[in-house]
């Protein structure tokens, strides 16, 4: 971290994790990247007219994300470069239906997505972040991304003098009865009810007050608010620690390190006029979402979401030429690298990574 270009970077990866409290905001955070070095956005309904020196990227279910660069001297021969990583993160999701209440307080049900620490999300100061879908002006429905920055959910621990055995035996908690939420006071839901008498879309699956707290946030109406789709977030900040700054402490970090990475990598590699003029291969990235729940989705990499932007870029490049095949050998003379390794606990990894030759 001496020059000041490492410095550089290292804050531009703190500020990417900040803003990308869930892979929603991940992949808002590439795309906007992305348009500010000049890459074309494109439509998968839409015909693509792509060129050779041309860089370009396409969005699925806003929370995936495929982006290349085409070199000015491409050939079928040299295949495609590939990077993938994976937007999600192990996290605590809002269930469909999150209102509940409990010896007077308001909670909000949640749901274990992918292979998270649990016990690790107790006693923090939790918010909330995602996806809106909310009511247009012209009764059309527009997807929002939302962020609330300030403390709203809490998950306590047992006192010790009621768990005496808990170092002992361990902390083991039941994830569908201990892991919920605490969110507010009764008495606050009734004031936000009084206020919202008109408003039945939401208010028998969310709470009333999280619905406004939302409406506030996006500046809409509760009545607008038709589907939420939310993460539990930290709102404790990414930000450099050890004695001489030299570690980033942060969560998400798989694999929100490796998708800034990925996407640093291939915008810095034609940022300059030039970049492109001598290489013949398509250098890609690929952030995937539900890679911690298997990446059987749409949006995940079990779709064939980056065969079929591989097969569209060759059509389009290579219009002319009828030969079979064209697909198959562009593939086989492709390369794609993957993060596969956890810092720390090596002796945990060794196994996978003899399983790639490491």
């Amino acid at each position: 971290m001496q020059g000041p270009s490492n410095k550089s970077i290292v804050g531009d990866l703190l500020d990417y994790l900040n803003e990308s409290w869930t892979q929603f905001h991940a992949t808002a955070e590439a795309k906007r990247q992305l348009l500010a070095a000049g890459f074309h956005l494109l439509n998968e309904n839409d015909e693509w007219d792509l060129k050779p020196g041309g860089r370009y990227f396409f969005t699925r279910n806003m929370s995936s994300l495929v982006a290349f660069a085409i070199g000015e001297k491409y050939s079928i021969s040299n295949g495609f470069h590939i990077i993938a990583a994976h937007t999600d993160s192990p996290c605590l999701k809002l269930k469909p239906i999150s209102a509940s209440s409990k010896c007077g307080c308001l909670m909000v049900n949640v749901q274990t997505y992918g292979g998270g620490l649990w016990h690790t999300w107790f006693d923090r100061d939790l918010s909330v972040a995602g996806r809106v879908i909310v009511r247009a002006d012209d009764d059309c429905f527009q997807h929002k991304l939302v962020k609330i920055k300030r403390p709203i959910l809490r998950v306590p621990t047992l006192a010790i003098h009621l768990d005496r055995t808990v170092n002992k035996d361990g902390f083991k908690p039941n994830l569908e009865t201990h892991l919920i939420p605490l969110f507010a006071k009764k008495m606050e839901n009734t004031l936000v009810e009084t206020k919202e008498k008109n408003n039945v879309s939401s208010k028998d699956v969310h709470h009333p007050l999280l619905l406004q707290i939302l409406s506030n946030e996006l500046s809409c109406k509760v009545d607008d608010i038709l589907n939420i789709e939310l993460n539990v977030c930290d709102t404790q900040p990414s930000c450099l620690g050890g004695a001489n700054n030299e570690f980033i402490f942060s969560g998400r970090l798989d694999n929100l390190a490796s998708s800034f990475c990925a996407l640093r990598a291939l915008v810095d590699s034609c940022a300059s006029a030039g970049d492109l003029s001598n290489e013949g291969a398509i250098r890609m990235v690929a952030l995937f979402d539900n890679e911690e729940v298997g990446s059987d989705s749409y949006q995940g990499a079990g779709a064939p979401t980056i065969f079929e932007g591989m097969r569209r870029i060759i059509d389009c490049l290579d219009s002319q030429c009828v030969r079979e095949n064209r697909f198959a050998r562009a593939v086989r003379h492709s390369f794609l690298g993957m993060s596969c390794y956890i810092l720390a606990f090596v002796e945990f990894v060794a196994e996978e990574l003899s399983f790639f030759g490491m």
